[in-house]
């Protein structure tokens, strides 16, 4: 476990989670993104090649953050999901690569003929 966090902060009304860390990072992660990255075999799958494109999480809702020893968090989504554990080092990983998850994902949904809804808000 490289990355620690010092502070975990679920903002509902933004649909993000903030996470600051002790090295000085402070990723804002949109509750889509942590949804359509999950590190559960369900969206991983079992094995290299076997992901699952998530859609439809435009507004997905994080209703729970539960703390899982000391190296790990599981969310629980508002659409049933909650097998997903999120350690230290992969929410610091979610948050240095953003960028370019969030931009493979948009590709992926594109390529599959998905049309992404904006949530409501935005």
């Amino acid at each position: 476990m490289r990355y620690r966090p010092t502070e975990i902060r679920v903002r509902r009304s933004n649909r993000v989670l903030q996470v600051s860390f002790m090295d000085g990072e402070t990723y804002t992660l949109p509750f889509e993104y942590l949804r359509v990255y999950s590190p559960s075999a369900e969206v991983k799958g079992h094995g290299p090649g076997q992901e699952v494109l998530q859609v439809g999480k435009e507004s997905v809702q994080v209703t729970a953050v539960e703390p899982v020893g000391n190296y790990a968090v599981r969310l629980v989504f508002d659409d049933g999901h909650d097998t997903g554990l999120y350690s230290w080092d992969l929410l610091h990983d979610l948050g240095a690569t953003q960028n370019h998850k969030w931009q493979d994902y948009l590709d992926r949904l594109e390529e599959a003929g998905y049309q992404r809804a904006e949530p409501a808000g935005e």
